[in-house]
C-alpha cells in the first residue's frame, strides 16, 4: 500500500509540473512577435548588349532586329534599326 501511495503521488507531481511546463511555452509562444511576413522576390532576366557584352535587366534593355542592346548608339551601330 505504501508503493502505490508514493507511486500515486509520484505521478501526481509529474503531472503538475508537465501541465506547467506547457502553460510557459504557450505563454511564450504568444509573446513572441508574429513573424514577419514572406516577400516574394521578382526574378529578372538578365541580358548581354549585342556590341559592348555588358549586362542588364531586359526590362531595360532596347530590343532591335539583330538582337539585344544597352543603348540605342548600340542599336544603331548593329544596324538592328527597328524595333
Amino acid at each position: 500500500m505504501k508503493y502505490l501511495l508514493v507511486m500515486g503521488l509520484v505521478l501526481v507531481v509529474f503531472w503538475i509540473w508537465r501541465h506547467n511546463r506547457e502553460a510557459e511555452r504557450d505563454a511564450a509562444a504568444a509573446a513572441r512577435p508574429p513573424a514577419p511576413p514572406q516577400r516574394e522576390t521578382a526574378v529578372t532576366e538578365i541580358v548581354a548588349c549585342e556590341v559592348c557584352g555588358v549586362h542588364l535587366p531586359k526590362s531595360e534593355a532596347l530590343i532591335g532586329n539583330r538582337g539585344i542592346y544597352c543603348s540605342d548608339a548600340h542599336r544603331r551601330q548593329a544596324g538592328g534599326q527597328g524595333l
